[in-house]
């Protein structure tokens, strides 16, 4: 009989109820939950969100053992990552390398249509304004105290860029990652609510109303220099972006080019399916109760807010410049599409286009402002890593 009592307390010791040493990791439990409702239920950024949340709930079941984050305090060595840690370390390592980002943006490339952009080239303009809120941001996040460093981190959010803000503040502020990322996966997701306001606010309802010529068409030959021109250019001005950069023009140049379709395929589907459980699974992980549930994790969230309220704003209010200098030919809906959140803000714009004009279409207008978006985040990322590394 002591035999039998002392197994059962031997299963009791190392079972998870005795590892529960504080609260709060209740807490983060029941909030992965509240993660998966909204992305299994609300479909709030599903694709995301539900690897997100499950490996919040990884990581902060007791005695796990998946994620260990003294691994990743300091000098970090991956050797001992690699003979010391769990499975959510070693998969965390693509995150801190900026190895799953870059994957991301060439799945991504893969699937954008640069055409829009290149018909239309004063459509980056709109792109390079709704960038408006990374700045905003990031002088806020200085005003009330943040480092630099996570300042930066933290103004990436107003780009409307997951993957960008996760390769920065894997590099600048890996501490803020859970937070920062969850507050950018979660605003993309609530684009639909957060912008028509603040477009009704700054536009009228006669300017929704323009009604917007056909783009020219463009020639294969231009998407295909496109891509190699710009990462040539862009890299050479600022280099700290080329492994965002040239991953977004490789995958744009393998659908172009026409002859690497199954490369172009992979891109699209496969390797952006398993790159994608990864990363999701990877950045849930550093949701570790001790360093997620802290007030700063509350200014990250209303940060983010403002940063993509300001951006929103930006592209508005420059695509209101443009209407007026182009004496009502532009649209002043499509600037709100320069947040890099593709394709979702540009048909937010379309939306709102067709309330007021039901012949009113938007949409590949809103395309250039769109991929335009992409581009501007990638590059204010690397500038501010230029700058803050």
């Amino acid at each position: 009989m002591e035999g039998i009592l002392a197994i059962l307390g031997n299963l009791v010791k190392s079972s998870g109820f005795a590892g529960i040493t504080d609260f709060r990791q209740i807490i983060m439990i029941a909030l992965a939950c509240v993660l998966l409702y909204l992305g299994i239920v609300k479909k709030f950024e599903p694709l995301l969100l539900v690897g997100i949340a499950f490996g919040m709930l990884l990581a902060n079941l007791p005695v796990s053992g998946m994620y260990h984050p003294d691994l990743w305090m300091g000098e970090i060595s991956y050797s001992e990552v690699l003979h010391e840690g769990g499975l959510l370390d070693i998969l965390y390592i693509g995150v801190k390398t900026g190895l799953y980002p870059s994957l991301i943006f060439l799945g991504v490339g893969a699937m954008t249509d640069f055409g829009p952009m290149i018909a239309n080239p004063k459509s980056m303009l709109l792109g390079a304004a709704a960038q408006l809120g990374i700045y905003m941001a990031f002088i806020l996040a200085l005003v009330i105290g943040f480092p630099a460093k996570v300042a930066a981190s933290i103004g990436i959010i107003g780009g409307a860029d997951g993957p960008t803000a996760i390769w920065l503040t894997g590099k600048l502020a890996p501490d803020y990652l859970a937070p920062i990322a969850i507050a950018a996966y979660s605003y993309m997701a609530l684009i639909p609510l957060i912008q028509p306001p603040i477009m009704k606010l700054l536009t009228t309802e006669e300017e929704r109303k323009i009604k917007m010529e056909q783009l020219r068409p463009v020639s294969k030959t231009e998407k295909i220099i496109f891509p190699i021109l710009v990462t040539i250019v862009t890299c050479f001005f600022l280099p700290s972006v080329a492994p965002l950069l040239g991953c977004l023009m490789l995958g744009n140049l393998l659908t172009e080019c026409g002859v690497t379709g199954r490369l172009s395929d992979t891109a699209q589907n496969n390797l952006m399916n398993i790159v994608t459980i990864f990363l999701s699974v990877s950045v849930g992980a550093t949701t570790v109760y001790d360093r997620f549930l802290r007030i700063e994790t509350l200014e990250i969230v209303g940060l983010g807010l403002l940063a993509f309220a300001f951006s929103t704003a930006g592209g508005l209010l420059i695509g209101k410049l443009m209407c007026k200098l182009s004496h009502g030919k532009i649209n002043p809906l499509i600037g709100s599409a320069g947040v890099s959140a593709v394709p979702m803000a540009a048909r937010v714009s379309q939306m709102e286009g067709q309330k007021y004009n039901p012949s009113n279409y938007l949409l590949m207008h809103a395309m250039g402002p769109n991929v335009s978006g992409v581009i501007g985040s990638a590059v204010a990322a690397g500038f501010l890593l230029a700058i803050f590394q």
